[in-house]
């Protein structure tokens, strides 16, 4: 008899786990009326579907567990719903109400599927919405009209991102939640990802080691990609840029589609531009950059879970902007044929999501190849180099309710780093480096409305190296390398809702970076400097704390945010004031305590007696210092950014039209590092206008526009180029077209 009784309970748990689970509901507004053709979207399944005309819809063969899902409409604020699916079928019916206003966004980024508003950490969410976006020719020009965030650019080809002061080893770049390994230390080399396929990037503001391990000591961007198609449906899209200044051209084709329980789509890119002219006409030899792109990916979603599969392959060919190349280049072209880099990136990924009744267990792992080469005259290879990464994590978020969240996780990264065809030059020694990291995270949320997050993480890394060089030319020899580093970091925040308006959040972190292959090994001429390693350096460790107030009302929003980060032995990169016997300025690795401390403004209404008027301003200002007195490197200026939008539903024969006129003001800054000069302040003035126009009954969204409306001459504090007296890029007339079908 006992047999038989735990049969049936083993049964009834299996059954339990494989039922098939079914959402339905309904949409309306907020006076009940249907909503057809809402979006429904879960994001843990990778799932979504429209509403019927009569404003229903359905999601089948879910799995049973927590899941979060969000219903939006176009004019309608998005509203997030978790759902506990401990029923075969469950109804939900939503109410959204109009807003012209964006409202809060799911973020994926923050350790928990949350809206921006339930999470600790400080995101930022910016949509890629071809109506919204400033169209740039790279994508961090674009990321900096966010508050806090600038870039570190060489010409239009190479921009890195800063957040809240920190750069470059300090800052970690995912794609889709992979952390990006293709030699990224370097302010020579691209971000690694382009905005193909992108619909959202997040942002956090402030160390995020808890979650993701060293060099996101100053933060983290996040590229997320696009939706699948909804359940049923085959979707394309056919994008084309085209830009005055740069002579540039930007195309991609995508294609998507989904059926009942798998999903997949493809997307090919390319990216040509000339060298860029500078205010005032004059071009800027060798900022001439073209690129390639192919991105796939395949699903399944079911009663088990999601299953996820990714390739991503980027092809670069960025010229290099230095006294050479301008010597020899007295012509303008898109072609780099001499003193060029070219890299090479492809990346295998899977993300997986399994459900055992209430437990789930994410297991996510990636495969990177990375190539670099650089060519000096035509053909001449003087450096060739290959990292290999294989990174991936472990995941299990234990039973709870809707108020309390339990996740334990292990993280891995191994990687091999080789210089190829034994080539004059090697920047970097072949290495092998490995981490390992187990973390713990809670969530709690106590009378509904203080939501307690926290966590606990350490770090084991270690790093060995073969000798390059002969033992016998001192200057030029380094040493054969093995060394290991290990690290706790944590956090702990809240959020609080003070009303139904008013947000208050605060964070306490903790984080660390490991010093990386560069700053321990360096000894050779990089670019326009010989660049020298220390071996003995340590690893950072920074202490940050933060908080901000958010204030949503129906129309208008308002954001104010501060912070402190005291980093010890901050890891930077200074002169020496001596020259190789080349005659190439000396640059060495240092290191020193440091802090900074800032904050952000942002302020966007929308008149209740001007529909169609939107405005919105936002300032942010960073101070970074040793604390011998010395200001730190690539610290932006205070920067004030203001829009003002019309838009019109409905004109004529064109919808969702729009005219806006933007300003980006930089001051003056007059505190640099020892190694950097003073720069002016500028401000630039862009003006767009755009609409969606049907051609054959295919909806096809425009956009023109200009940037640097006056063509005004000014090089950016943060521009690399500064070094060499070239300007940021003048005038920039813009046209963008984007069809659906």
């Amino acid at each position: 008899m006992k047999k038989y009784i735990l049969l049936s309970i083993v049964l009834g748990h299996f059954a339990s786990m494989f039922a098939q689970h079914i959402l339905s509901g309904k949409v309306t507004t907020q006076a009940g009326e249907p909503l057809p053709g809402a979006t429904i979207y879960c994001y843990e399944l990778s799932k979504g579907t429209f509403s019927d005309s009569d404003g229903n819809f359905e999601l089948s063969n879910l799995p049973a567990g927590k899941i979060t899902v969000q219903f939006s409409f176009v004019g309608y604020a998005s509203q997030v719903q978790i759902v506990l699916m401990d029923e075969n079928v469950k109804r939900i019916d939503v109410a959204l109400h109009e807003t012209a206003l964006e409202a809060e966004e799911v973020v994926v980024s923050g350790g928990y599927n949350a809206t921006q508003h339930q999470t600790a950490v400080k995101i930022d969410v910016l949509n890629l919405d071809e109506k919204r976006r400033k169209i740039s020719p790279n994508i961090m020009e674009t990321l900096s009209q966010v508050p806090g965030v600038n870039m570190i650019s060489k010409g239009s080809g190479v921009a890195k991102p800063v957040i809240r002061g920190l750069s470059m080893n300090d800052i970690l770049t995912l794609n889709n939640g992979v952390r990006i390994e293709n030699y990224q230390y370097s302010d020579h080399h691209p971000l690694g990802v382009n905005e193909f396929g992108i619909e959202d990037v997040e942002i956090i503001k402030g160390p995020a080691s808890l979650l993701y391990g060293s060099d996101a000591i100053g933060g983290v961007i996040n590229f997320i990609r696009e939706k699948p198609a909804p359940v049923g449906t085959l979707q394309g899209d056919y994008g084309l840029q085209l830009f005055s200044n740069s002579l540039g051209v930007v195309q991609n084709l995508g294609l998507k589609g989904a059926s009942k329980d798998i999903f997949g789509g493809l997307r090919v890119g390319y990216v040509s531009h000339a060298d860029y002219l500078q205010g005032g006409g004059d071009f800027v030899p060798n900022t001439r950059f073209n690129e390639s792109s192919l991105k796939a990916n395949i699903g399944h979603a079911g009663r088990m879970g999601t299953f996820e599969l990714f390739y991503d392959h980027n092809r670069h060919n960025i010229g290099l902007v230095e006294e050479e190349s301008a010597e020899e280049i007295d012509e303008r072209g898109r072609k780099p044929d001499i003193f060029y880099q070219r890299l090479d990136n492809q990346m295998l990924s899977s993300r997986n999501r399994l459900y055992f009744n209430r437990y789930k267990l994410q297991i996510n792992a990636a495969y990177q190849d990375n190539k670099l080469s650089h060519i000096g005259e035509a053909n001449e290879y003087e450096v060739e180099m290959r990292l290999r990464t294989l990174t991936y994590e472990t995941k299990l978020h234990f039973p709870s309710d809707l108020y309390t969240e339990y996740i334990f996780g292990f993280q891995g990264m191994n990687q091999w780093n080789d210089n190829l065809n034994d080539r004059a030059t090697k920047l970097l020694p072949d290495a092998v480096m490995q981490n390992y990291s187990l973390f713990g995270l809670l969530q709690r949320t106590f009378f509904s409305k203080l939501k307690v997050q926290g966590g606990i993480r350490y770090d084991y890394r270690s790093l060995s190296t073969q000798a390059v060089g002969d033992p016998a030319v001192v200057d030029l020899f380094r040493p054969a390398l093995d060394k290991s580093y290990d690290s706790f970091s944590g956090s702990i925040g809240a959020t609080l809702d003070l009303n139904e308006s008013l947000l208050f959040r605060s964070n306490i972190a903790a984080a660390f970076r490991n010093p990386n292959l560069a700053e321990l090994t360096s000894n050779g001429q990089h670019e326009e400097r010989f660049e020298i390693g220390d071996a003995s350096l340590r690893p950072e460790n920074a202490y940050e704390v933060d908080a901000s107030l958010h204030l949503h009302k129906e129309n208008y929003t308002l954001d104010l945010a501060g912070f402190y980060n005291s980093i010890r032995d901050y890891i930077f990169i200074s002169p020496t004031g001596d020259e190789s016997a080349g005659g190439v300025p000396i640059y060495q690795y240092r290191q020193g305590d440091a802090y900074l401390y800032g904050g952000e403004f942002a302020f966007h209404i929308h008149p209740v007696n001007l529909s169609w008027l939107h405005f919105q301003t936002d300032f942010s200002s960073v101070i970074g210092k040793q604390r011998n007195g010395d200001y730190l490197p690539f610290i932006p200026a205070h920067q004030l950014n203001a829009e003002i939008r019309a838009e019109k539903n409905e004109m004529a024969f064109l919808q969702d039209a729009f005219v806006s006129i933007s300003t980006n003001t930089a001051f003056a800054q007059r505190n640099p590092a020892p190694n950097e000069t003073s720069t002016s302040g500028y401000t630039i003035v862009d003006a767009t206008i755009g609409a969606v126009l049907k051609v054959a009954r295919v909806p096809v969204a425009w956009q023109l526009g200009v940037n640097n409306l006056f063509d005004v001459r000014y090089v950016d504090h943060l521009s690399t180029l500064k070094e060499v007296e070239y300007y940021n890029p003048g005038r920039n007339v813009v046209l963008s077209m984007k069809l659906r079908f």
